[in-house]
């Protein structure tokens, strides 16, 4: 029998922790006594067959949809599988971005799709290129599917660029899938979800990366009401409901959103402005400088990645996740917004490791 995993996933659970972890890839933790609510009103069960009506309607609320439109999951990688496995049957062809999030070209691949790729280049900033997905576009194309912010480079795709994919999409009788659950990482001027965009767009997002609450696991798909409710369907396969004590807690966190994200502001813009001036001193990588999100994606210029990340590891106590996640072995990704001494302290080992300093 063979056996279907997640490399990258069985690494971060396994490897990733180290005295400086730059592995991570959302904000710290915040902590569960940091929301004012009383959690007297905490019950073990409720009504929550197809969703907790007071979660969906927090969740439409904020993404400016009918609570219809909403399937809440447990975090973006259930969502993503749910969004996917609905829309794609085995042999279907799906278009992924390169590089992407390992576990989108998992979820895919375990579905059984036909995958296609087109190319986000540092060159050109890792811009979303409308054209680059143009080129591999085929009538047989069924879904197209992008990160927004994208992961790893945490680089912003514009309106225009989503919605002229959206259009090839369309012309095509396919459907867009944008994970957004970096999108709130934009501070200033957070730009809408691409759902309003066009009806063959669907999204999938999540409180786990940008307010620190990956432990609740609240995610969520955004889709056209029928297909939301086949997503519910395929849902049944996996669970009679989620915990409703999780649910709860989530629906005090959307009341305090506002909290949350500021907090995890004041850190990530710290982190960013120490990563600018380490890339200003260590011309032995490169990486775009993005104004938003929580990751960075570097290139290694000379030599190999994996040794110097092992003596990282071994001389630094120091981790970052390896390139070859993302199908890019000269890169490696850094993440911010956990802890600034414990982030410029790791970056300053990083680069005595470049530097080749033991």
């Amino acid at each position: 029998m063979i056996y279907k995993h997640s490399e990258y996933m069985y690494w971060a659970k396994t490897q990733q922790r180290a005295r400086f972890n730059l592995a991570t890839s959302g904000v710290g933790s915040f902590p569960l006594a940091g929301l004012p609510v009383d959690w007297r009103r905490l019950e073990i069960n409720g009504d929550n067959a197809y969703g907790y009506a007071p979660l969906k309607e927090a969740i439409a609320r904020k993404s400016g949809v009918d609570a219809d439109a909403v399937v809440t999951a447990a975090g973006t990688s259930l969502a993503n599988y749910l969004a996917m496995a609905t829309m794609v049957s085995p042999g279907d062809e799906v278009i992924i971005e390169h590089p992407a999030y390992a576990l989108l070209v998992d979820a895919a691949q375990y579905i059984g799709a036909t995958l296609k790729r087109f190319e986000r280049v540092q060159e050109n900033g890792y811009a979303l290129d409308p054209a680059e997905v143009r080129r591999v576009l085929t009538p047989n194309t069924r879904l197209i599917v992008v990160t927004n912010l994208h992961n790893p480079s945490s680089v912003l795709a514009g309106q225009a660029e989503l919605a002229e994919v959206a259009d090839m999409a369309q012309s095509v009788g396919a459907r867009l899938l944008v994970d957004e659950v970096y999108l709130d990482a934009v501070y200033h001027e957070t730009p809408p979800s691409a759902f309003h965009l066009r009806r063959n767009v669907v999204v999938t997002s999540s409180l786990t990366k940008v307010y620190g609450v990956s432990g609740l696991r609240c995610g969520w798909i955004l889709a056209q009401p029928d297909l939301a409710r086949a997503m519910w369907r395929l849902n049944d396969l996996f669970a009679a409901g989620a915990v409703h004590p999780g649910e709860l807690i989530s629906v005090a966190a959307f009341e305090h959103l506002g909290i949350l994200r500021d907090r995890a502001r004041k850190v990530l813009e710290a982190d960013r402005e120490v990563l600018g001036r380490f890339l200003d001193e260590h011309t032995a990588v490169s990486a775009p400088r993005t104004l938003f999100g929580t990751t960075a994606f570097l290139r290694l210029h000379q030599g190999d990645v994996e040794s110097l990340l092992d003596s990282l590891r071994r001389r630094y106590e120091t981790s970052v996740v390896p390139g070859r996640f993302f199908e890019m072995p000269h890169h490696l990704r850094i993440g911010m917004g956990v802890n600034h001494e414990m982030f410029a302290e790791g970056l300053r080992r990083l680069g005595l490791a470049l530097q080749g300093e033991h």
